[in-house]
């Protein structure tokens, strides 16, 4: 099995990232995490990088005239790295068509709701004030639009009684530290396959795989 050669963009802390370093190097996860880039010079993901012995860069989108001619850059770092998968972990910029045609079907992204429910921002409180009784995390192919493309894993956690936007915020992004890296480890194992708007598994399904249900506790 071939390693991935993994590029990460992200803008924040980049707990996602971590989850994906630690697994890289417990041997549970078939990637090599190359390349962190940030468009944010105090992003702690590229503190995390360092740390792990990762190159990190700081590419400032400020000075390009558009998305694309910033995605040009992003493209040719990633390129120079020799990436051949691009995880998005936090980053808070949309991605043009420069970017997806440099990387077709091996760009990833992870978003805090069970898309197509929530796209966007503030998504924890949208399915508050929605009254979902369900929520949880998605891992996607990332397409042309927002949030939109094929949908690889998901995870649901329920939404409790007394649950304000930062605790269900946390319950989530425990799950999304487990199907990260479970979505990167299909797509290494090149069982990934995908089928107009569906991404199929081929061979024996993980446990779990494309659907992590934790047990729902009893609402306080």
């Amino acid at each position: 099995m071939k390693r991935l050669r993994i590029g990460a963009l992200a803008s924040g802390g980049g707990t996602n990232l971590q989850a994906i370093i630690d697994r890289a190097a417990d041997g549970s996860l078939a990637v090599d995490v190359v390349l962190v880039i940030s468009n944010k010079a105090d992003a702690g993901a590229l503190e995390r990088a360092r740390q792990a012995g990762i190159s990190a860069l700081y590419i400032d989108h400020r000075p390009y005239s558009d998305r694309r001619d910033y995605d040009r850059a992003i493209v040719a770092a990633l390129m120079e790295a020799g990436v051949d998968t691009v995880v998005l972990a936090g980053f808070m910029r949309i991605v043009t068509d420069v970017l997806i045609d440099a990387f077709p079907q091996r760009i990833l992204n992870i978003h805090p709701a069970l898309l197509p429910a929530f796209p966007g921002l503030h998504v924890q409180k949208k399915a508050l004030d929605y009254g979902a009784r369900f929520a949880g995390c998605t891992v996607h192919l990332v397409d042309g639009g927002v949030d939109t493309g094929p949908i690889v894993a998901q995870a649901v956690v329920p939404v409790l009684d007394n649950d304000d936007e930062a605790s269900l915020s946390a319950r989530i992004l425990v799950q999304e530290h487990k199907l990260y890296p479970l979505a990167l480890q299909l797509l290494a194992e090149g069982r990934l396959q995908v089928d107009g708007r569906r991404v199929r598994v081929s061979g024996a399904a993980p446990e779990n795989v494309a659907l992590i249900n934790p047990p729902c506790p009893e609402s306080t």
